[in-house]
Order: structure tokens, then C-alpha cells, then sequence
């Protein structure tokens, strides 16, 4: 398996603001370089996968490709128990093209109506390399809706999720304490051990 070293530049496979911020954070501290793909003018790809880990793998490689470099992409939603897991992939897509969650947000909470509020945030990422070679990684995290939303911090649907055994959305946490418990903190550490030189 061939691993990142300090000092390699990473593309981060990502047009989403709050997402690269994100693993820009997390992976900082190992010495590797990030780049986005928007910095560098990457397209961002049809996401025609069924899963969060073929999204994630599809991004990486046209990234990898693309760039010529080592590249890191991140497929998450959120999966409402009560609505067989929807939005799920298509967690960006509720939004609409002005990537408005507050209205995703609404969304949810009306088809939930009076249903079992139980979700959990799925992370997958992919590291891939342009010759093909792809890893992926997943995380989980569960907790239960609340609404109204509450916080300003994170972003997409973290204002309406509370992690099990917090009192806190992830809306209303610092970002240190979201990093330390998030589904892609989770998939994170699988990723630092397996392709992370001193990982």
C-alpha cells in the first residue's frame, strides 16, 4: 500500500468549503500539504455511485488523475433511520444547487414528521493515486434529530444532529470537539493508520 510522507502534497478532492476546512484540520498536524480541487480548477465529477464509498473512490481518482497527485475525497450524509436512511447520498442534493441546508434541514424534518428521530452521519474516504490505487475508509457516528436546528458551527446538517451521549448539536460544538467524535474523524484515524507514514 503506498503511504503519504511529510511534506507531500494532498489534493482535497472538494469544492466544499466546510468539508476541506475540515480535513485541512485534520490533516495539518501529519506535515502533508493540502491543496483543494478548486484551487487548482478541478472539475468536480457526476456522482453516478450507490454508496458513499463509490462517490468517495470516483471524486479521489478524477482528482488523482487530474492532478497528477495523490488526492483524498470524502463522500458523508446524513441517514434518517425512519426514512430508510434517506437523504444519504444524496445529502448535498437536498440542498439544492444554492447548497441551502437550512431548507434541507426543513426537508427532513417534514417528512420526519412524528417519526423515531434516531440518524447517524456516514463518512467515507477514498485516497487515491493516479495509477488507480484507491483506499477507502469509513466512519459512523449516531445520536438523534432535534428541531428546531441549534448552533452555528460546522455546517450542512450539523445543526439539527446531537451525537448519542452529548448535549450538544454539532452545530453548537467547537470544532476540536466535533473533530474528536465526527463519522469523519473516525474514518480519519482508519485512513492516518493505514496511509500515513508514522501514522
Amino acid at each position: 500500500m503506498s503511504r503519504l510522507q511529510r511534506g507531500d502534497t494532498l489534493v482535497i478532492a472538494s469544492h466544499n468549503p466546510g468539508k476541506i476546512r475540515e480535513i485541512d484540520d485534520l490533516i495539518r498536524p501529519y506535515g502533508i500539504a493540502p491543496v483543494s480541487a478548486g484551487v487548482l480548477g478541478i472539475s468536480e465529477p457526476e456522482e453516478t455511485e450507490t454508496t458513499f464509498a463509490g462517490n468517495a473512490r470516483l471524486k479521489a481518482l478524477h482528482c488523482a488523475q487530474a492532478s497528477g497527485r495523490a488526492a483524498l475525497a470524502d463522500d458523508s450524509g446524513l441517514e434518517v433511520h425512519a426514512l430508510d436512511g434517506a437523504p444519504g447520498i444524496y445529502s448535498a442534493r437536498w440542498a439544492g444547487p444554492r447548497k441551502d441546508f437550512g431548507m434541507a434541514m426543513a426537508q427532513v424534518e417534514r417528512e420526519l414528521g412524528n417519526g423515531a428521530r434516531a440518524a447517524n452521519f456516514t463518512a467515507a474516504l477514498c485516497l487515491a493515486w493516479p495509477d488507480g490505487e484507491t483506499h477507502v475508509f469509513e466512519g459512523k457516528v449516531y445520536g438523534q434529530l432535534v428541531w428546531p436546528p441549534r448552533g452555528d458551527q460546522g455546517f450542512g446538517y450539523d445543526p439539527m444532529f446531537l451525537p448519542d451521549g452529548e448535549t450538544l448539536t454539532f452545530g453548537e460544538m467547537e470544532p476540536l470537539k466535533k473533530h474528536a467524535i465526527s463519522h469523519r474523524a473516525r474514518a480519519f484515524k482508519l485512513f492516518v493508520a493505514a496511509c500515513l507514514e508514522g501514522g
